[in-house]
């Protein structure tokens, strides 16, 4: 479960869902980083445990995709605001992994680039 400030618990209305979502994701503070560590790294812990529970390889994605799942399915009994919040929060996460490891994979050489950029 996605961790709230306080004054996070107030009534969604008062702050557009999207904002909310990026304040809790992106604007993480430093207390919260520390007493539940980095939540891409947690993510990933996560999948390793589940991969062993289940026998099977779960990745980072798999384990942003189940808690999406996890969190739309619980609409189907009842539309909490803070239900909503955690769903647009666990997407704006997983979003963050895929610029992230886009970005990553956009600086790095390609293997079969020449230094000079020519294809090999």
């Amino acid at each position: 479960r996605l961790q709230r400030k306080p004054h996070q618990l107030k009534k969604l209305s008062s702050m557009n869902i999207l904002l909310k979502a990026d304040e809790i994701v992106n604007q993480r503070s430093e207390e919260k980083e520390r007493e539940y560590g980095p939540f891409p790294a947690s993510m990933a812990k996560a999948a390793n445990i589940a991969s062993e529970l289940c026998n099977k390889t779960i990745t980072q994605d798999d384990m942003y995709k189940i808690m999406i799942a996890l969190k739309l399915s619980r609409l189907a009994y009842s539309s909490k605001e803070d239900t909503m919040l955690d769903a647009v929060a666990f997407i704006a996460a997983f979003n963050n992994l895929k610029n992230n490891n886009n970005a990553s994979k956009e600086n790095t050489p390609s293997r079969h680039s020449s230094p000079g950029g020519s294809q090999l």
